[in-house]
């Protein structure tokens, strides 16, 4: 298959849409650039660009990301934690993230979570209803302490 040959302009334009698409975070457009064999120097050069036309913010990549996955996939505060701290931001950014997520709204999410999973539980031994209601929340990423202190208030 022969490869393509874009100039530094064509590849700058593609990465631009590709930052509008959706917000992307450093680490995904360098593994994109990195598809188009450029020189660092033409890397540089782009990456500079999207960062000062703001077609690159890494802050407002962290706090969408939060939003997105606490809204829709129900993901707890430590799971959101952990998947910015792969995508390589920073700390304060994932500080700045997490306080997009309202309390009262987390605490809720929490309690709906534990009574929907304890509804499609059909298990009748309680403490192994419990046991897969808690790994359940667990691996979303929501705090050990919370888990618990839900569970035992709604699985009686």
């Amino acid at each position: 298959m022969k490869k393509q040959v874009f100039s530094v302009e064509e590849i700058k334009r593609k990465l631009e849409q590709y930052c509008v698409y959706q917000d992307r975070c450093h680490k995904e457009v360098e593994k994109k650039l990195s598809e188009y064999n450029l020189i660092p120097e033409a890397k540089e050069y782009i990456l500079l660009h999207l960062l000062q036309h703001n077609f690159l913010n890494e802050e407002r990549f962290a706090k969408s990301f939060a939003r997105g996955k606490f809204r829709i996939k129900k993901w707890g505060k430590q799971r959101i934690i952990r998947e910015l701290k792969f995508r390589d931001i920073s700390q304060y950014n994932i500080k700045t993230a997490l306080k997009e997520i309202d309390d009262q709204e987390y605490i809720t999410t929490l309690y709906e979570l534990v009574e929907k999973k304890n509804e499609s539980i059909s298990e009748t031994n309680i403490y192994k209803r419990k046991k897969k209601i808690i790994d359940f929340l667990n691996y979303r990423g929501w705090e050990s302490n919370l888990i618990f202190e839900a569970v035992n208030e709604i699985v009686k």
